[in-house]
């Protein structure tokens, strides 16, 4: 049996005023170490920081490095090459980034291989290999061999996610995993869970990896909620999937299956997948808060990004998640292509209006995600900073949503304009919805 190390970069979650807010646990990490010690492998998960990428990897037969975004591909780089290694172990990297830019990425990492696609079948294959000429018999793979590299046969995707083992969370420190004010209004111990991957939706804005939809049932969900209650007492939980609520009937079996374990929890939807029939199932079955993606108050805007989405069925679907118990959490993008003041103000009326029915708002200025369309589409948009771009200084470090005021697009009037739009739209969002953690005590609402 191997000697696996797993590597991935602690992400701090930034939204929150000068704070270190963790992030959700890497699952995909997570579920690559449960196949590998269900098979009799010995799995370790090291975590990496800009001030930790000296590790030691002695005695590791395979070395995996997680890269969950482009901004987090400089961190995992440095601990490549910082750190120590003994044998000839196996360099293997995977994660978001990658999947987008495999050639690339072994090039970077100087690694045998890079993971395309859907990780765990790949993974217990590639541990399975003693002879490295056969790396390039793997499916899902780019292979580093003397010749150059090779792109082996594409993985199907795994049919079943339910027969997956549970994360292997007892790999990382309990503060890792369980979590309090994480949970809509409540200081609650919680935990994050995944209960489905992808999302078939072709938003402009975001690097969704995979667009088939893969679900689990209500059973398997119930089997970990449980795990989850007796292992570590959480009181909630918060799905953590690009967009949990596509398929009702699906939803409506997690629902179901769950509503006997007196969890509260919360998950992410668009305005135009939920009906009241399935937001009353939710309510029923201990959900407090659900996450809108509305991204923009302003129809032109929506049609731009691809969202698809009329201002009515925002407002329909805010209403009608308030009407049934569940508190709305909404997600804005300002400063995509084309944004200016009319749009930002468009977005402003609308929040007024909406106010009295929502909880929370999330406000992030636009950046372009590699792997997204824009990205992909820089001579349509008129971005610059890119690495397709001149001016391309290396920094996969800047693609990150948090406090990020770079002028990827337009002239600098259009800049000058969309900056102080944005501190309009900032302004409101802040005064309407103070932080509950960063408001003096005697404003701050149960609901921030």
């Amino acid at each position: 049996m191997a000697r696996v190390v797993l590597v991935y970069p602690e992400v701090y979650d930034l939204a929150r005023f000068k704070e270190k807010r963790k992030e959700f646990p890497p699952f995909g990490v997570l579920y690559l170490a449960a196949v590998a010690e269900l098979e009799g492998h010995e799995v370790t998960i090291e975590k990496v920081s800009p001030s930790h990428t000296r590790l030691d990897f002695a005695g590791a037969d395979l070395v995996a490095f997680s890269v969950p975004s482009s901004a987090t591909y400089g961190i995992a780089k440095e601990a490549r090459f910082n750190s120590t290694y003994d044998g000839d172990p196996i360099i293997a990297v995977g994660g978001v980034h990658p999947n987008f830019y495999p050639e690339q990425t072994v090039v970077d990492f100087a690694a045998d291989v890079v993971g395309v696609g859907e990780g765990e079948d790949t993974f217990l294959d590639l541990l399975a290999v003693r002879d490295r000429r056969r790396l390039v018999d793997v499916p899902g793979l780019i292979v580093n061999t003397k010749d150059g590299l090779v792109r082996t046969a594409m993985r199907p995707m795994i049919k079943d996610i339910d027969h997956l083992p549970l994360p292997a969370r007892h790999l990382l420190d309990v503060d890792d995993l369980v979590m309090a004010d994480r949970l809509s209004n409540t200081d609650l111990q919680m935990a994050h869970i995944m209960l489905s991957r992808g999302c078939p939706f072709p938003c402009r804005f975001c690097a969704a990896a995979q667009t088939r939809m893969q679900y689990r049932s209500g059973a398997s969900a119930r089997h970990e909620l449980i795990h989850l209650k007796e292992t570590y007492g959480v009181e909630g939980f918060a799905v953590v999937d690009d967009n949990f609520i596509v398929n009702k009937r699906k939803v409506a079996d997690v629902c179901e299956s769950i509503k006997d374990l007196s969890l509260t929890w919360s998950a992410l939807s668009r305005v135009d997948t939920v009906d009241e029939p399935l937001l009353h199932s939710m309510r029923g079955s201990g959900c407090i808060e659900i996450k809108f993606g509305m991204e923009s108050g302003s129809e032109r805007m929506l049609k731009a990004m691809g969202k698809r989405i009329k201002q009515d069925q925002i407002r329909n679907a805010v209403r009608t998640a308030h009407e049934a118990g569940i508190n709305v959490k909404l997600f804005l993008i300002h400063g995509y292509p084309g944004e200016n003041r009319e749009s930002t103000h468009e977005t402003m009326r609308m929040l007024e209006e909406l106010a009295p029915m929502v909880t929370r708002v999330a406000l992030f200025r636009f950046v372009p995600l590699p792997g997204t369309y824009v990205y992909n589409n820089p001579l349509e948009f008129g971005l610059r900073g890119t690495d397709k771009a001149p001016d391309w200084n290396g920094d996969w470090g800047k693609y990150h949503i948090h406090h990020n005021d770079d002028h990827w697009w337009g002239t600098d009037a259009e800049f000058t304009e969309l900056t102080s739009s944005y501190a309009e739209l900032r302004s409101l969002v802040d005064a309407t919805w103070p932080e509950r953690f960063d408001a003096p005590a005697s404003t701050a609402t149960v609901g921030a």
